[in-house]
């Protein structure tokens, strides 16, 4: 009994170290309460300026655990108990949830999801830039099905546009801005069946230089579908897998320097020293191919040879912001998603993490005056954390008991199914014999696959800036491009578009020059 007493005693002290003393103070979460209470009912002065300037960032496979698993690693990295800190997405004023199903699947694909928040149209699974009647695969069911992206419609109204993503630029994502293909794999015509070359299909890296060939930034991975079969890669020449994949033979790196028009400046970079080097100044058109593929997960980069995600959205605004009409720029996380799929929990967090990042790096650059910015994923995971864990346990550490059936411990974060799904000796693998603080640790999974799937839940929409609150509710989630198309007048809907009819950031300038006037006479 006096060891029982003891070992109660211990843990009520342990439990009371865990709370931080300012937080024993109610007055501590009243005040932060009334500050959050003014921040709202500020919140009433709507700001309906035109937006100038729209970003949308998007988290692949960022579901609300994983936002909230990648807010208290945050707070970790900074030596803080972590539940209580910030993402900078955290900051937006604006919440909405969006349905993410395909109009074929209840759990989604990234293609068809890229359609909705891009194109404005629900779209079927494996299918990107076409409507619900293109089936995956077939080619022939294409012609006439095409939707355009909200990058189009900037571009049809002057804006400049950009693509910054850490996967392929012909990936899911990115193409549904500028790629219409019943398959989201026919990066080049390497992948491609023959069929659908007979039938007049293009891959998507093609459809990148010839589609909309006056996009003025596009930054990522995706080097090999840009060349020739087996030519050798500039930064791996001895790894064939990192080859070129074209049978065309076309060098579409060349190609999209010469559809740019005369007396305009393209570079081409493949190395964070080139792209950080340029003067943007001097540059009209950007290609920045950094990897044969995807680039590589940002715990494992290469800092000397490859550009960060932040990184590279401070050079694509730097460059936009050029256009005195504003810009449209899409910048995906896109590598969330992989180290879900593959287990790695920790590799997709600190993903997340680089993503916001480069949230708040764009915040600093911009302003919520004239630019509408707009945080969300495509889809979630079957990703969870739990068990009961302290405050300020350490986010891929051990909750705080042993299971009470098998007697074994157990991470907080879990996979509903995956590649980490392990029996030992006919029982679940022994947690505390393995380092499942590595990165590539594979987090224990209920059923075993070996890629892990989506989660079919509703997924965050965080806005900030012009007409923000029009994401407020529960939305299909191509609503998405309707709803930032509005505050830009862009896109088909723009009847509020007269000057009459809503305030330009200047605009509402007026009256404060009109009072200084006044005060200065």
């Amino acid at each position: 009994t006096m060891k029982a007493f003891l070992l109660t005693l211990l843990a009520q002290l342990c439990s009371a170290s865990l709370v931080p003393e300012r937080e024993k103070d109610p007055e501590y979460w009243r005040r932060q309460a009334q500050e959050t209470l003014q921040d709202a009912l500020r919140l009433q002065h709507l700001n309906q300026n035109v937006a100038k300037n729209l970003i949308l960032f998007l988290g692949d496979g960022m579901g609300v655990s994983t936002v909230t698993a990648a807010r208290i690693l945050k707070g970790q990295l900074q030596h803080r108990k972590g539940e209580e800190s910030l993402l900078e997405m955290d900051k937006f004023p604006y919440v909405a949830l969006a349905k993410t199903y395909n109009t074929n699947a209840q759990v989604p694909d990234s293609a068809g999801t890229a359609t909705a928040y891009l194109c404005g149209v629900k779209a079927n699974e494996g299918t990107v830039g076409v409507s619900a009647g293109v089936t995956r695969d077939r080619c022939n069911t294409t012609k006439g099905q095409e939707v355009t992206s909200i990058l189009r419609w900037a571009k049809d109204e002057g804006k400049a546009v950009g693509i910054v993503t850490t996967t392929r630029v012909t990936h899911a994502t990115p193409s549904a801005a500028y790629a219409h293909s019943a398959n989201r794999d026919w990066y080049s015509d390497g992948e491609m069946p023959l069929d659908a070359l007979e039938g007049g299909c293009k891959d998507i890296a093609r459809q990148l230089v010839e589609n909309i060939p006056d996009i003025e930034v596009i930054l990522g991975g995706g080097r090999k579908y840009m060349f020739p079969k087996n030519t050798s890669d500039v930064e791996y020449p001895q790894e064939e897998r990192h080859r070129g994949t074209r049978l065309d033979g076309k060098d579409l790196v060349q190609a999209w320097h010469d559809a740019k028009p005369a007396g305009k400046v393209a570079k081409y970079v493949w190395h964070r020293r080139e792209l950080l080097s340029l003067n943007l100044s001097r540059v009209d058109f950007l290609l920045g191919l950094f990897e044969p593929g995807d680039m590589v997960y940002e715990l494992d980069r290469n800092n000397e040879t490859d550009p960060s995600l932040s990184e590279m959205v401070a050079v694509a605004i730097r460059m936009l912001q050029k256009n005195p009409r504003g810009f449209f720029l899409l910048v995906e996380g896109g590598r969330i998603d992989h180290g879900h799929h593959e287990g790695k929990a920790k590799q997709a967090l600190h993903e997340a993490v680089e993503l916001d990042r480069a949230v708040g790096l764009a915040g600093r650059l911009t302003s919520p005056r004239d630019t509408l910015s707009v945080v969300t994923a495509d889809h979630s995971h079957v990703f969870t954390f739990g068990g009961y864990t302290p405050r300020g346990n350490p986010i891929f550490g051990l909750a705080p008991m042993q299971s009470d059936v098998d007697r074994k411990p157990f991470t907080s974060i879990l996979y509903g199914n995956g590649p980490g799904y392990k029996i030992v000796g006919g029982e679940r693998e022994n947690v505390s014999a393995v380092d499942f603080a590595h990165a590539n640790y594979q987090a224990q999974a209920a059923v075993p696959l070996r890629q892990e799937t989506h989660g079919g839940e509703d997924v965050a929409v965080l806005a900030r800036g012009p007409m923000a609150h029009l994401l407020h509710g529960v939305h299909e989630q191509n609503y998405i491009p309707h709803a930032m198309a509005y505050a830009a007048c862009i896109g088909p809907n723009r009847a509020h578009c007269s000057s009459a009819a809503r305030p330009s950031a200047t605009a509402a300038l007026l009256p404060i020059l009109l009072l200084l006037f006044l005060l200065l006479c």
